[in-house]
């Protein structure tokens, strides 16, 4: 019985070495992500597919992570929860190190029960919501500022810069317009302020015709939209046609889309005056920057013919540090270590842009623009 057990015991030992073996000579390192690349957020998910892979692409090329190759696995989800949900469970099924770069707040939402039981990281989700700040999930690392940072930086510019008051929302019906909608209030409390009136139409439609008329007979002087760029840029055409609304101040916040705003009005031959856009990331154009200027090398090279902008630059910087983390990781690809590589990144990795991690995020500046002269220029106060 004796020899017998020391058998079974060996056995045991030489699998587990073996199995061991195996999973740290695999060459394949693989980050799955659930996008959107058809819907209301098309735009959203391209772009954040098309710049991963490009880092990628630079990564595996110049063998950043020694010996090793480094796959980005995105399903697409057309920006509808329940496919999100189907989508992550069917990734776990491989053998993958991290999540990374979920977009859009209702799908982040729907996925929720399934970080909190599973312990894969997941780095740098695309939304701005509270509720990945309010609680301490310690395999969720957030890289973006959040929406309630945002809003409380355009909130102060339109009050103490601008000097209006009459303020007006127009959100998605879901928990990411819900998110900026509580923000606004608790922004404008802060100010002694109330909003004058809210519009809301349902994600993934164009059906805005009862919000608009809701927020004209208010005759605000700020309308704050927090939906999808084609739902936004929509809402902009329409006032900018309509005699109450035309001379309105439209302030967007970053998962609005900039670019894509700014694209739908060109394309329409309207103006883009009194338009703000809020952003998490620098000017992906300033090449003043170092980092800017490696973005765009990395792009030119790697990703040729695709358009540059704020979401490609935030999801390059975001692919800059998830690499540098996993190469910091030096093999030891487990959980707990990426985990803590991610919250502890080099003060220098993205030159000019400062990290901390604090507030459940690394990034903890946000900025406004407006397109002047065929450019986003940066408002400085």
């Amino acid at each position: 019985m004796f020899k017998k057990l020391i058998f079974i015991s060996l056995i045991l030992i030489v699998s587990y070495f073996i199995i061991s073996e195996k999973q740290n000579t695999k060459n394949n390192i693989i980050i799955g992500s659930s996008l959107a690349y058809n819907g209301s957020l098309k735009s959203w998910g391209e772009t954040v597919y098309n710049t991963v892979n490009a880092y990628f692409k630079y990564t595996n090329e110049n063998n950043l992570i020694q010996n090793k190759h480094i796959e980005f696995l995105a399903l697409d989800d057309k920006y509808e929860p329940n496919l999100t949900f189907d989508n992550i469970k069917s990734i776990l099924n491989n053998d993958i190190l991290s999540f990374f770069g979920i977009v859009g707040t209702p799908t982040i939402r729907r996925v929720m029960p399934i970080f909190e039981d599973n312990q894969t990281p997941f780095f740098s989700p695309f939304s701005g919501a509270s509720f990945l700040r309010d609680k301490d999930f310690d395999n969720i690392i957030n890289f973006r500022a959040s929406y309630k940072q945002e809003i409380e930086n355009i909130i102060d510019y339109i009050t103490n810069t601008k000097k209006l008051s009459k303020i007006s929302i127009f959100y998605q019906n879901d928990e990411y317009g819900e998110d900026g909608y509580i923000s606004t209030l608790q922004a404008l409390e802060s100010k002694n302020l109330k909003l004058i009136s809210a519009g809301t139409y349902k994600r993934n439609t164009l059906s805005i015709n009862h919000a608009f008329n809701e927020i004209k007979n208010s005759k605000p002087e700020v309308i704050l939209l927090v939906g999808a760029y084609k739902a936004n840029a929509l809402f902009i055409k329409k006032a900018k046609k309509d005699e109450f609304l035309k001379d309105v101040i439209f302030c967007n916040i970053s998962f609005s889309d900039a670019n894509s705003i700014i694209k739908e009005l060109k394309n329409s031959n309207v103006d883009s005056s009194n338009i703000i856009f809020s952003n998490v990331v620098p000017n992906y154009d300033d090449k003043n920057l170092k980092i800017v200027q490696e973005y765009q090398e990395v792009m030119q090279k790697y990703a040729v013919n695709k358009e540059l902008g704020f979401i490609s630059f935030e999801a390059f910087l975001a692919s800059k540090v998830l690499i540098d983390a996993i190469i910091r990781l030096e093999g030891n690809y487990s959980s707990r270590e990426l985990i803590y590589a991610l919250k502890n990144p080099p003060k220098d990795i993205l030159s000019e842009i400062k990290l901390e991690f604090e507030n459940h995020q690394l990034l903890n500046t946000t900025y406004l623009f407006e397109y002047k002269d065929d450019k986003f220029q940066e408002i400085l106060r």
